[in-house]
């Protein structure tokens, strides 16, 4: 098989690089390792994209210029790995919805509630998978060839050049550029291993298990130069009956800033109100994979019940604090004695003079408490009382491969691969280090997907 351009991938980043490189008049061929109704990798279960805009439309609520979003992922975890390439991204993120909007995607309203995006991020209708069904329709029209439970296992070189890719079921794959756009390594645990050691075994994967960085090792095994933090990744606290593979954004716990969170000796161990949901969920998958068993609970009462996605699964529920505990087969006494001084530092912060109000960083905090609850302090104390147990639930690894602004590979020695491109979550580590900002994975993937894909056409067509 031959082709001008091939894209290795299924998921956001490589469906936008495709349908780039055929709009550049491109011969483009895609392989997804999944089938067809499991195509779209991690992509399948987003929800929205986070893009600067100067005004306010019928699907964001206000202006998001490119300063406030520089500002905002700056402020997550530790910034930028490369402050040059993630202005790049932002700035090309003002012209994202438009390409997307021509190339199938349709929106929804502006969502109002405690997520906070009304502003800040697009909503797609119909969610992800909506979204990527209006894409590959695109691209079938556009010529662009699928091709289905297509796993590469290897790729051949020419010095600096790729000459082929080879798939497991033996065929060789020509193409003049080469895209990888096949998402990182989160589904590998022993690879994750290496870096978390045994904690990695308490790990759920949000995405498919098919997303074992195979594609990456034979990049780096190549001489391609690395990028992004070994242990990085986009995590959140996800229920932990949820499923080890594929659960998903349903599973995720959102009740964490509305009450408190202990591990399993039945201690707090983190500021659950440190800034806004959007720019915190995200760490929570980190702060549990660092506490003994890999596992936490959320606790909350009947205040405010109600007051934010319901958990798949249900709730633990009991008239007194004592009984959660056993529900939850917790040492009674610490949870009380915890819940107890949670109590006592709310009261000495003086939190319930001030309303409350999950739309901003309210101020409620307490007093003389190690961690603090920084805002949203309230007393516990009014039952049914409610619980989760939770477990870190990777996204997707930052460790990646490094790029340049063109999206082509580095190689370690220096220089470039001569044609081989990336785009999405398998370079998204020269963005990330170790925070995320919500929507901003879909940022990633659009941009680099659409300066990977013309860059491949001006590589493949002169």
């Amino acid at each position: 098989m031959n082709t001008d351009v091939l894209v290795i991938g299924g998921g956001n980043a490589a469906i936008v690089s495709a349908l780039t490189a055929a709009d550049g008049g491109a011969r483009v061929l895609v392989l997804e390792r999944a089938p067809a109704h499991f195509r779209g990798g991690n992509s399948r279960h987003t929800r929205n994209i986070r893009c600067a805009h100067n005004t306010g439309d019928g699907f964001t609520t206000g202006p998001y210029p490119s300063a406030e979003l520089w500002c905002d992922l700056c402020t997550v975890g530790d910034g930028p790995s490369d402050e040059r390439l993630a202005d790049l991204t932002v700035r090309q993120s003002t012209y994202a919805p438009a390409w997307m909007a021509a190339h199938g995607a349709h929106w929804q309203a502006a969502l109002s509630g405690t997520l906070n995006l009304a502003r800040t991020n697009r909503f797609f209708l119909g969610g992800g998978k909506a979204l990527l069904n209006s894409y590959y329709r695109t691209a079938e029209r556009a010529g662009v060839t699928i091709a289905y439970d297509t796993r590469v296992t290897g790729l051949e070189w020419d010095g600096e050049t790729c000459t082929g890719v080879r798939t497991e079921d033996g065929r060789l794959v020509r193409a003049a550029s080469v895209i990888c756009a096949s998402g990182g390594f989160e589904a590998n645990l022993e690879w994750l291993g290496r870096y978390w050691g045994d904690a990695a075994q308490g790990f759920h994967v949000r995405g498919p298990a098919y997303n074992d960085g195979g594609v990456l090792r034979e990049l780096l095994d190549a001489g391609a130069q690395q990028a992004g933090e070994e242990r990085g990744f986009h995590a959140v606290a996800v229920d932990a009956r949820s499923p080890r593979y594929d659960g998903g954004i349903a599973t995720r716990i959102d009740s964490i800033p509305f009450g408190i969170v202990v591990d399993r000796d039945g201690r707090r161990f983190y500021d659950e109100g440190e800034d806004i949901w959007p720019k915190r969920y995200a760490s929570w998958g980190h702060n549990i994979a660092l506490r003994p068993g890999q596992i936490a609970y959320a606790l909350w009462d009947t205040k405010v019940q109600g007051a934010f996605l319901p958990p798949m699964y249900g709730t633990y529920t009991a008239q007194t604090v004592e009984e959660l505990a056993e529900l939850l087969g917790l040492n009674k006494r610490a949870v009380t004695e915890t819940v107890g001084a949670f109590n006592a530092a709310v009261d000495r912060g003086g939190a319930s003079s001030r309303p409350f109000t999950m739309a901003e960083p309210d101020g409620r905090a307490t007093a003389g408490l190690d961690p603090p609850k920084s805002n949203w302090a309230q007393r516990l104390d009014t039952p049914p009382y409610h619980a989760v147990p939770m477990r870190p639930g990777i996204t997707f690894t930052y460790l990646g491969v490094a790029v340049t602004d063109g999206a082509r590979v580095r190689r370690v020695d220096g220089g470039v691969f001569q044609n081989v491109f990336a785009a999405g979550e398998i370079m998204s580590g020269n963005i990330l280090s170790t925070g995320y900002l919500a929507g901003f994975g879909m940022t990633i993937g659009t941009v680099w997907g659409r300066i990977a894909g013309w860059e491949a056409v001006r590589h493949a067509l002169g």
